[in-house]
């Protein structure tokens, strides 16, 4: 769920050259780290403030609590009602932007230099002044069951539900974002409280900001916005292993189209292989209609119309992990199919040739991702959440090219797993069934 104000101004965003973005390092007077672009070309300033933890922080009883207090940063806060807060924001030409997720709460902000001081104050309020009131509280919580409800009914939900279950045991991992229907209708504002209480705190806070503005204005802004946040906040989730087994997990569901997912161990970003990884997969699956679980699944035998694959670093586990979807008296071959191409390229490995297609691609694609302003911001905010260093955007590239054709096969080796490959099918599907 994205709670995120219409803003026209977002679309005069302009994109910084890609080789002349020049990411400086900020520390306020109050000890805020802060990684800025000063990008002067339009009046208009993005910040991107992000907070470690998310929904992970959530206790069992009351999952979904992060995610619905998210949502209700943007309905009162102050003196000021939903609607109060919604004419100031329109008045100000301002957008602000509350988004929960399992590992943060990211809050964004779009604001015209002329009324900066203006708009990061009403979002102050908005951040540290929260009212959650009886009504707002109702409406919002009754939004979050309609999803819950229908979630309930959705395939691809319901199989990612049950491989958290299966891989993460008593982890917060193995929770639901939203939560389930009885944690979120036994949910109080007292709850919201304390969901506030445990995320936004300094000791897991991250900063960005990219457009008008000097280096010297920013230090004195980030503390006016965020320098009364308490030090610490809840204490974050332990790291956890993929605890499912290889094998077949089939999840009863009336529906003539099978969904399935996979997963087993992946690779920490920081690896020195992950480069070597990352081309492994985009040949692999993770390139779209160029991807080999593309060319053998849905080119050559028709069996779907899309298959993935992808390496999914979180905060506190890692997997490598995909997903298609098929009729259900097919969706067995394209299993079988996929875990045969996963047994070859472990064995074979990719070709000089798609090694080179695989770099050409990834790195002539990364440039167009810092194509304006709000996006920069949310990926420099990104980067230090993963612990890059500031020049990581002017070396990634050279990393990926230094990767080897011996490197990407000696990772295929080491990190595919074919017998260790678990699959969660929801659907009816013909001639698959529990394996455990």
């Amino acid at each position: 769920m994205r709670f995120v104000f219409t803003f026209i101004i977002w679309s005069l965003s302009t994109a910084v050259a890609f080789a002349e973005t020049n990411i400086q390092e900020i520390t306020s007077k109050g000890g805020i780290t802060v990684w800025l672009v000063d990008e002067p070309s339009i009046p208009f300033v993005a910040l991107e403030v992000a907070f470690k933890g998310g929904a992970s922080l959530d206790d069992a009883d009351k999952m979904g609590a992060t995610y619905l207090m998210t949502g209700l940063l943007e309905e009162g806060s102050g003196d000021m009602d939903a609607s109060a807060f919604s004419r100031a924001t329109e008045e100000l030409a301002a957008g602000f932007g509350f988004d929960a997720s399992r590992d943060s709460v990211s809050i964004s902000a779009r604001v015209l230099k002329e009324n900066q001081d203006q708009s990061l104050a009403l979002l102050k309020q908005a951040l540290m002044q929260p009212t959650f009131s009886d009504v707002a509280f109702a409406r919002v919580q009754n939004q979050v069951v309609s999803i819950v409800k229908s979630k309930q009914t959705d395939p691809q939900d319901i199989a990612t539900r049950a491989m958290a279950a299966l891989a993460y045991s008593n982890h917060p991992y193995s929770q639901s974002l939203e939560g389930t229907l009885e944690t979120v209708t036994n949910l109080t504002a007292e709850d919201m409280r304390q969901a506030h209480k445990n995320i936004f705190a300094k000791d897991r806070l991250f900063v960005s900001v990219v457009g008008d503005i000097r280096a010297e204005e920013v230090g004195p802004m980030v503390d006016a916005l965020l320098g009364d946040l308490p030090e610490t906040g809840k204490a974050l989730p332990q790291k956890t292993e993929f605890s499912a087994s290889g094998g077949v997990t089939v999840v009863d569901f009336d529906t003539p189209q099978a969904v399935a997912i996979w997963a087993h161990d992946g690779m920490d970003r920081h690896d020195p292989d992950f480069f070597a990884a990352y081309l492994l997969n985009h040949t692999l699956g993770g390139g779209g209609l160029s991807s080999r679980l593309t060319a053998e699944v849905r080119e050559k035998r028709g069996l779907t119309y899309g298959v993935y694959s992808y390496l999914a670093p979180f905060d506190y586990t890692n997997i490598y992990a995909g997903g298609v979807s098929s009729s259900n008296d097919r969706i067995k071959t394209a299993l079988d199919v996929i875990k045969e191409e996963w047994r070859k390229m472990a064995e074979f490995g990719v070709t000089a040739e798609e090694l080179e297609a695989s770099k050409k691609y990834l790195t002539g694609a990364y440039p167009l991702r810092f194509d304006g302003n709000g996006r920069i911001a949310n990926l420099l905010v990104g980067m230090q959440m993963s612990g890059y260093p500031i020049d990581y955007p002017k070396t990634r590239n050279d990393k990926i090219n230094a990767v080897t054709l011996e490197d990407v096969n000696r990772v295929a080796k080491e990190l595919l797993q074919p017998e260790a490959m678990r699959f969660v099918v929801v659907g009816k599907p013909e001639g698959l069934v529990n394996t455990d």
